[in-house]
């Protein structure tokens, strides 16, 4: 009997990110030839390797399970992605049955070496997160609603919402010397399409972020990647920025209109400078006022401005990180708090 376990819904998939410490996930498709000539290795390796609550393989068909699919930006197949802890560490894109081997194998063997935790392998490592998490807190943005996501006067040429809180490092941060100079920080010819958001109009951005239980939010880490325009750039003013002043709502029922928010006070309002981001990762850790922020259901993110004088705002991802609660009845959100 095989050992790869075959993934029926999103609640089924994140319940095994849960309870078991390592996680092979095979994207794949009907369709695929691809991934129908490297079955029987994943097969292999699946019945070689698995170990209960350690080590476990399962199959994802991208076709009937969409959510999965969208919520971690599977856009070839097969894609093959290793999870630690309910974070990637691992990415492989294509049938390479080779690396596919080597990569898992040597996760294995530091299993058994170490007894413990597994390092991120392989030059196609992709598990990001920009800042160290606080002391006593853990990435919690597996806990968010993803299609309950609503993103006001992002320039529909860029990544949808939900791309801000995928696992994967941004591709920004990968060809970060390869798009500078380019101008609106658009990707060069031929790259794949862009997996981050920018503004449209203006550099207003309006975000809503529901949960899927009553969170204790802690920080707000948010990678903006932008290119750096150089001496010979041209319209150097269009070059999107990185965020500056950021206006946090919580429990709204809905997202904010960009006018309606000006008449209401903001939970916490924070003014990022230019040494709060991180030049490595292109991340500024947003700390909000713990105490503000004990059961939050939802969170409307205003970006009111950024730093420089274009009209865009770009941002790559956004992780977030406090403590887990109790679900919510799932309907409406309800607001909770004065208006």
């Amino acid at each position: 009997m095989s050992k790869t376990v075959v993934i029926n819904s999103a609640a089924q998939f994140k319940s095994l990110l849960s309870s078991s410490t390592v996680v092979v996930t095979d994207f794949h498709a009907d369709w695929c030839g691809p991934c129908k000539a490297i079955a029987p290795v994943y097969e292999q390796l699946s019945a070689k390797l698995s170990r209960p609550k350690k080590l476990t393989f399962v199959k994802v068909d991208v076709d009937k399970q969409q959510e999965i699919a969208q919520t971690y930006g599977i856009t070839a197949m097969p894609t093959f992605m290793i999870f630690k802890d309910k974070a990637v560490v691992t990415t492989i894109r294509g049938a390479d049955p080779k690396q596919l081997s080597e990569v898992v194998q040597k996760l294995a063997r530091e299993a058994e070496s170490s007894g413990s935790g597994f390092e991120a392998s392989g030059s196609d490592s992709d598990s990001w997160h920009g800042a160290e998490l606080p002391r006593g807190y853990k990435d919690i943005t597996d806990e968010i609603e993803i299609r309950g996501l609503d993103l006001l006067n992002a320039d529909s040429e860029y990544a949808p919402a939900r791309m801000l809180f995928n696992a994967t490092k941004p591709s920004g941060r990968k060809s970060l010397e390869e798009t500078e100079g380019k101008g609106k920080g658009a990707a060069s010819e031929g790259s794949p399409t862009p997996d981050w958001i920018e503004s449209d109009t203006d550099q207003q951005l309006m975000l809503f972020i529901p949960f899927m239980a009553n969170l204790k939010v802690h920080t707000l880490q948010i990678t903006s990647l932008p290119p750096k325009p150089t001496a010979d750039s041209e319209g150097a003013d269009e070059f999107p920025m990185r965020p500056k002043t950021i206006n946090v709502y919580s429990n709204r029922a809905h997202v904010l209109g960009f006018d309606e928010a000006e008449d209401i006070p903001a939970t916490q309002s924070i003014t990022l400078s230019e040494r709060d981001w991180d030049e490595k990762t292109g991340t500024a850790k947003v700390e909000l006022r713990f105490v503000k922020f004990q059961s939050v259901n939802s969170l409307v993110v205003f970006i009111v401005d950024g730093h420089g004088e274009s009209e865009k705002v770009r941002i790559d991802r956004i992780r977030v990180i406090g403590e887990s609660g109790d679900k919510r009845d799932p309907g409406k959100l309800e607001k909770v708090g004065e208006d």
